[in-house]
């Protein structure tokens, strides 16, 4: 009886990953050709503003994806009678790059009207961040909805911390049908972009898996207590998607403990050392990884539509 409930469950759980199944690359080809160029353009924009931008709409489109589907529910502002996704804890006071998505948005509702969804344009403008700071591309799959809901509930509870061990981290990606090479794949998404002091400061100070003289230079900028908003870079060479996330993790030289355990006498260290030495590797995989994400859908039913404003609904 366990094995059929097991079996079940599986079966069930691979029905809502393939959600989006029907996504494709050519979906907006005839309604919106102008699609891809409108959002890169865009991209470019920010980017030459704030390199720091790619890292941030990463980090939305992760965000995003984690909590029912890849359905723009993180764009949504809260309301009197709404609270959405901005405000939990994994998102307050650090998701941003909300208006980058704004600006894409405005430009291609002037070329297409009521035809691309918000959730759409935040996976191209991530790959196009990506891309612009030196990462792979890929074709995106296309044709996604955007929610008419939210989850605040959801993205606290399933999105992982800086404070992450290995197993939590291996358990919340495959509870997203995402497997541990693909866990430590998009962990290299920490190439690029900048971490708060409050997030790594218990690292710097209490761990002993910690490089001493990293540790030294990023206690400079993160007291002991107080300057909770001070920034340190993911890596050491933060402005450039590269495999560097990687070879500072066998140098004990992660940002995050999330980070670490990725190298710290577990199960992901040979992928993390055979990232560190090939960057084709990494790069293959991060696009692998991403498609899949990108595929997570909402669940079966849920109501969904093209909105005109990505921060409410229609």
């Amino acid at each position: 009886m366990a094995s059929i409930i097991s079996h079940l469950f599986i079966a069930l759980s691979l029905f809502a990953f393939s959600a989006n199944a029907q996504l494709s690359p050519s979906f907006y080809a005839k309604s919106c050709p102008r699609l891809g160029g409108i959002v890169r353009s865009g991209m470019i924009k920010a980017v030459n503003r704030e390199k720091r931008l790619a890292a941030s709409i990463l980090r939305l489109f992760f965000h995003d994806c984690f909590v029912n589907g890849c359905d723009g529910s993180i764009l949504l502002d809260d309301t009197p009678t709404f609270t959405g996704e901005k405000n939990a804890f994994p998102n307050r006071n650090s998701a941003r790059g909300f208006e980058v998505i704004d600006d894409i948005k405005t430009q291609v509702e002037a070329a297409c009207k009521a035809t691309v969804s918000c959730a759409d344009i935040l996976a191209l403008a991530t790959r196009d961040g990506v891309a612009l700071l030196g990462g792979p591309s890929w074709a995106v799959p296309l044709g996604r909805k955007d929610s008419r809901t939210a989850s605040e509930s959801g993205a606290n509870s399933n999105l992982p911390g800086p404070g992450s061990d290995l197993s939590t981290l291996i358990s919340m990606f495959a509870a997203q049908g995402l497997n541990a090479r693909d866990m430590t794949a998009l962990s290299g998404g920490h190439t690029i972009g900048m971490a708060k002091c409050q997030f790594f400061r218990t690292r710097i100070y209490n761990e002993t898996n910690i490089d001493p003289t990293f540790a030294t230079q990023r206690q400079a900028n993160c007291p002991f207590s107080g300057g909770d908003t001070n920034l340190a870079p993911l890596d050491s060479t933060n402005n450039m998607f590269d495999n560097k996330y990687f070879v500072d993790l066998t140098n004990k030289r992660g940002l995050f403990h999330s980070d670490q355990v990725l190298f710290n006498g577990g199960s992901q260290d040979a992928l993390v050392r055979t990232y560190s030495t090939s960057p084709a590797t990494f790069r293959a995989d991060f696009v692998s990884a991403m498609i899949k994400m990108g595929n997570l859908g909402p669940p079966a039913g849920a109501a969904s539509e093209i909105r005109l404003n990505c921060r409410v609904v229609n």
